[in-house]
């Protein structure tokens, strides 16, 4: 079923696009429209980045166990990694509610610093940046909160019930407000992070058996203070209507997903899209769908097999574009994905697109880097690729393919699905000792196995 959907355009585009636009445009306030239309983006030329390739990462790979630092009912608190480079683990257990609360309360202190300076720099810093792009200085007039509201409100009938439970609960645990704390998950609506993915198998991880090896590497933004915060979350529901366990890869309070892996043996990357090509069709800001952090999250909550994540993505009411890429253990295999709200494509190794000189298709790869029409970035990335091919494992991933690339400054998950593991990097956060970039800085080994069997708290 997967390989005959490979290569088919499947675009909305073609048949339904009226329909999705009436539909969407229906659903706005005349007020929404108009800021939608003041709103409206600069379509840009290409990704002009022109970086030389780095240094390899010679640091070696910490692979001690998370140490236990407290509990409450529900939850459990560790810290793993060496010196600076330290990330919180959270156990949660029971419903979304639980999850939640035990969040809040062994969160507490940092989520009650991390939200107010969330705000402040949203609205100082980050929206400074972006001069140059129409929508983003429309959000700079208007203000931060009030766009991350109608955010919101424009995707709060697709998003999943259990995903203000959970906000509910991290507000009731840590005292902090719930629009504040709603309001981190809606970041990713308004925003694009410039990433980089690769799912590699058979003949080019040859040298590991050739078993699936897969990358997320995450470049956003280490100015402001979401490098201070990193966490690794494992949830562990309390029945199979809350879905088997999980883990999701971000920030304290951080309860959508980008990065993260399933106990199914699925695993998520995601890029977002700033230099699409036309396949991608138009796109609005504020689109009415399924907020794609939610998406992402529910394949690993909920999906057991990349076909089940396959239907979800074809089906979603799409709200930005992206590119998406899932993994799967058992099949072996990775798909990646064109996401856009009026067009969606499935690519593996044979069909991959854009098919470029500067993006050439690999043997048994898949891969994109910083973004779809991205000509620098995307050769260093085939050109290391290519390089390893046969060989391409974990280990020269983190020496010598994200820091040749210079990719993945925020955070990188490396995944091996075989071996339910996942090596991860993260920005170095204020004051810290090193390399700024998670590219640079000391890998962390995480046992997946034995964090999904993790027992709870003794009541």
């Amino acid at each position: 079923m997967l390989r005959s959907l490979v290569g088919s355009e499947m675009c909305i585009r073609d048949r339904y696009q009226r329909r999705v636009r009436e539909v969407r445009f229906s659903e706005m306030s005349p007020v929404l429209l108009l800021l939608l239309a003041m709103a409206a983006p600069v379509a840009p030329a290409g990704c002009n980045g022109q970086s030389k390739p780095g240094p390899p990462n010679l640091t070696p790979i910490y692979e001690d166990a998370p140490v236990f630092q407290s509990s409450v009912p529900n939850g459990k608190h560790f810290v793993v990694g060496d010196g600076d480079d330290k990330i919180d683990v959270l156990h949660l257990y029971g419903t979304p509610y639980d999850w939640g609360k035990a969040h809040g309360q062994l969160m507490k202190d940092k989520l009650q610093r991390f939200f107010p300076e969330v705000e402040a720099y949203m609205e100082t810093q980050l929206i400074a940046k972006a001069a140059n792009s129409t929508f983003l200085a429309w959000v700079a007039k208007v203000g931060v909160n009030a766009a991350l509201d109608m955010s919101y409100e424009v995707t709060k009938q697709y998003t999943p019930a259990y995903a203000m439970e959970e906000i509910q609960g991290i507000a009731d645990g840590s005292g902090v407000d719930v629009s504040r704390v709603r309001r981190l998950m809606w970041i990713g609506e308004l925003t694009r992070g410039h990433c980089s993915m690769f799912g590699a198998w058979g003949n080019a991880t040859a040298s590991r058996g050739g078993k699936l090896l897969q990358l997320r590497a995450l470049d956003w933004d280490v100015d402001g203070p979401f490098k201070n915060y990193p966490a690794l979350v494992v949830y562990h529901p309390a029945n199979q209507s809350y879905g088997h366990p999980w883990a999701n890869f971000g920030l304290v309070g951080w309860t959508a997903s980008i990065t993260g892996m399933s106990s199914a043996g699925l695993a998520i990357s995601e890029i977002g899209v700033s230099y699409p090509d036309p396949s991608f069709g138009r796109s609005f800001p504020l689109t009415p769908g399924y907020p794609f952090g939610f998406l992402l999250r529910d394949i690993l909550q909920h999906d057991r097999t990349l076909q089940q994540a396959t239907n979800r993505i074809l089906t979603a009411k799409r709200t930005a574009e992206l590119i998406l890429g899932v993994g799967e253990a058992e099949r072996n295999q990775f798909l990646g994905f064109e996401y856009a709200p009026d067009a969606v494509r499935i690519f593996d190794d044979r069909n991959l697109e854009p098919l470029e000189q500067w993006h050439p298709r690999i043997s048994e790869v898949v891969y994109w880097g910083m973004d779809w029409v991205c000509p620098n970035d995307n050769s260093m990335l085939s050109h290391q690729l290519q390089a390893l091919h046969g060989n391409i494992t974990a280990d020269n991933t983190i020496r010598e393919i994200v820091p040749y690339v210079q990719t993945g400054d925020l955070h990188i998950a490396v995944y091996d699905h075989s071996a339910m593991t996942m090596y991860v990097a993260t920005a170095a956060g204020d004051g810290e000792s090193g390399p700024a970039n998670a590219y640079q800085r000391q890998f962390i080994k995480l046992d997946l196995a034995a964090a999904f069997s993790e027992p709870a708290p003794a009541v």
